[in-house]
């Protein structure tokens, strides 16, 4: 019988003694076995952490397969039965014998099985391993379930905000910084760093947050992919983007943005200022301000500009846009008050971000929607209103202003 040495480090952190070593890719796929009932007696129990391995796995072979950079955070394994010979400088132990299932990185052990068995060349590749002891007394499942659960629930997931300043396999990611970095309209804090969509009250110089800025570029990259007429899905087509991809997106976004900067009036004005607090006449707590200085407006405006656009072949997105300096869009009047701000409060009600996209259509052109979605439209925006008459009358007013131009 064979046995198998790989060199460690022995550490040791609260109760745990663990070893740092490394393992290739086809000792991962040959030693490490999926979490069976080591972990629990119970067969019920046992088939419910087998179930929380997701399809992530196959985003992870596909990054393996695809990103030539491609680098792993370490797998804690652990290891039992058999007679491992535990030392300083070398892990040994008898080939067959052990038993060995990760305690932490199941879904990147699955993905580096699947993407081997797709290419033999990366058999030879290495990932970081740590390994520790497991016993499978009563006390040993119980200890090792604590850390499997502890590993699992502290795990902090990577912010959106890192997203955007950090990475590089996401297409929409890397777009919206080189806007950042080059797109007029979003120079001298036209943008806000937060961790979330909403702009403060006192924040009087923003168009916009950044992480509604990525979320309007996903956007136009859904618009961008059924133009090509790409099949892939999109959380795939989002992620490891060839340079040439890149660059086509680039273009295709800084070409919406010009667009929107030079043909939507309010945006206009809005550039045009030169004092601390541009966005103030068009974001603030009397009056609400203007749709698309908030993020309730501004997503479903570009959705809607995109739809319309597809849905008449001939439009261009100028025509989209000059057509858009002709409608409402002023929070405190019809057809937003009470739908979209609450004048009594003053503040934002929330919404419904396809809603305020069917409004959006409707206002610009009624019969551009289709019979069911002037149907959905009425009997929700009735619904909102909580006024069936006073809804349907702000309806017809709009559907009449477009009558008459």
């Amino acid at each position: 019988m064979t046995k198998k040495k790989l060199p460690a480090i022995r550490g040791k952190i609260g109760i745990w003694n663990y070893y740092v070593s490394i393992m290739s890719f086809q000792d991962v796929a040959r030693y490490v076995k999926e979490i069976n009932d080591v972990l629990h007696k119970s067969t019920t129990l046992s088939k419910m952490i087998q179930r929380s391995i997701t399809d992530n796995y196959k985003k992870i072979k596909s990054y393996i397969l695809n990103q030539d950079e491609r680098f792993f955070n370490s797998l804690v394994l652990a290891v039992y039965d058999g007679h491992p010979q535990w030392v300083e400088v070398e892990i040994s132990y008898d080939d067959g014998e052990e038993k060995i299932f990760p305690v932490d990185g199941q879904h990147r052990a699955e993905g580096i099985k699947r993407a081997i068995e797709e290419d033999e060349s990366l058999l030879t590749q290495t990932v970081p391993v740590i390994f520790i002891g497991h016993s499978t007394d009563d006390e040993g499942m119980q200890r090792t379930r604590r850390l499997f659960s502890t590993l699992n629930r502290y795990a902090k997931p990577v912010s959106m905000r890192d997203i955007i300043a950090l990475d590089e396999d996401d297409v929409v990611a890397i777009v919206t910084r080189e806007l950042l970095v080059d797109h007029p309209l979003f120079e001298n804090d036209r943008v806000l760093d937060s961790k979330g969509k909403p702009i403060p009250d006192a924040n009087k110089y923003a168009l916009t947050s950044v992480i509604t800025l990525y979320d309007y570029n996903k956007e136009l990259l859904k618009s961008y992919k059924a133009i090509n007429n790409n099949k892939t899905a999109l959380a795939d087509y989002l992620r490891l983007p060839t340079d040439e991809e890149i660059e086509l997106f680039k273009k295709y976004t800084f070409k919406y943005c010009d667009q929107f900067m030079s043909n939507i009036d309010v945006i206009q004005k809005f550039v045009a200022i030169e004092s601390n607090s541009p966005a103030e006449p068009f974001r603030n707590r009397d009056t609400g301000g203007h749709l698309l200085f908030r993020p309730i407006g501004l997503l479903p405006f570009v959705t809607a500009t995109l739809e319309i656009c597809r849905r008449e072949n001939s439009s261009t997105l100028n025509t989209t846009f000059n057509k858009f300096n002709t409608v409402n869009l002023l929070l405190n009047q019809q057809p937003w008050i009470r739908f979209l701000w609450n004048d009594h409060e003053k503040k934002v009600i929330s919404g419904d971000n396809q809603l305020v996209k069917l409004l959006l259509m409707y206002m610009y052109k009624p019969d551009i929607l289709k019979e069911n979605e002037k149907i959905s439209l009425t009997t929700k925006y009735i619904g909102k209103i909580g006024n069936a008459e006073e809804a349907q009358k702000s309806l017809n007013q709009l559907n009449q202003s477009n009558s008459n131009e």
